[in-house]
């Protein structure tokens, strides 16, 4: 048994209290630099991949879209209310332009639904719907598989400013990431299909990054469903990139482009038949 003076103690608990004495595990500060960042890519990864191995979780489909499209009631109900305070002009016509996006909401909802009737509930993981975890679209296919009685997965991703997760996702399975990369790698690692609805910079970023990888074969051919025909011949000029030889007449048979979730659907199932393969 040791003996310390005063002095003595002191001394040791500036060292127990000094962060090299710390765990690496336990150092928050270590694991923020830039030389552990490997160790941070890891980390990502492989929380998201253990949950997801827990769940017996092999096959997904993803959906991506707006995290700004609101549900039909909401949408109506703000325009309503500028309505009945006589505002008119820019405001409005915003307003306006969200009820009318609010269809591809509920039509998130409706394919979400779908998805999780086509497994057996909460107690079958062989396919399961993914998205990003956040509101609008996302929120929507979480919402309707939650409402079919089927679990869903959200990978939510860690931003500056403050974000939450949409409250339909499977506890034990919503997820947050640090690194877009790792978020993006294991929506892709499972996916047996994808749908894209309409969306911004980080939709646009996904879709193209997936067809991408799919024309380079850098990753299986899988089902891409972009749903909302005149959104997207309105956004994007495939034509004109053949024109322009900037991609192959043939890349076109990448992605197929559909108006409703219930045709999203059919040509997921379709694509399967036609290469005798099995989606379930």
């Amino acid at each position: 048994m040791f003996y310390y003076t005063k002095e003595q103690l002191e001394l040791l608990e500036k060292i127990e209290n000094s962060p090299s004495y710390k765990l690496a595990e336990d150092d928050k500060e270590f694991l923020k630099e830039y030389e552990t960042r490997g160790v941070r890519l890891e980390l990502d990864y492989l929380k998201a991949e253990l949950a997801m191995k827990k769940f017996g979780i092999k096959s997904t489909i993803v959906v991506f879209g707006s995290a700004r499209i609101l549900p039909q009631e909401v949408a109506k109900a703000n325009l309503d209310e500028l309505i009945k305070k006589g505002i008119d002009g820019v405001e409005l016509k915003k307003a306006t332009k969200a009820l009318d996006n609010s269809f591809f909401y509920e039509d998130a909802r409706e394919l979400g639904a779908i998805i999780g009737r086509s497994g057996g509930g909460v107690e079958d993981n062989r396919i399961m719907l993914m998205t990003g975890g956040g509101p609008g679209i996302m929120e929507a296919a979480n919402r309707g598989a939650y409402e079919a009685g089927a679990n869903s997965i959200g990978l939510n991703i860690n931003l500056p400013h403050e974000q939450h997760p949409n409250p339909y996702i499977t506890p034990e399975l919503c997820l947050q990431f640090h690194y877009f990369a790792i978020r993006k790698f294991h929506f892709f690692q499972r996916a047996k299909a994808m749908v894209v609805y309409p969306g911004g910079f980080g939709t646009m970023d996904e879709l193209f990054e997936l067809l991408t990888l799919i024309q380079t074969k850098s990753m299986k051919q899988i089902p891409v469903v972009m749903v909302g025909k005149q959104w997207w011949n309105d956004l994007i000029n495939f034509e004109f990139l053949i024109e322009e030889g900037m991609i192959l007449k043939k890349d076109l048979e990448i992605f197929t482009i559909v108006d409703n979730a219930q045709e999203a659907w059919e040509s997921i199932l379709e694509w399967y038949i036609k290469r005798d393969k099995v989606l379930l």
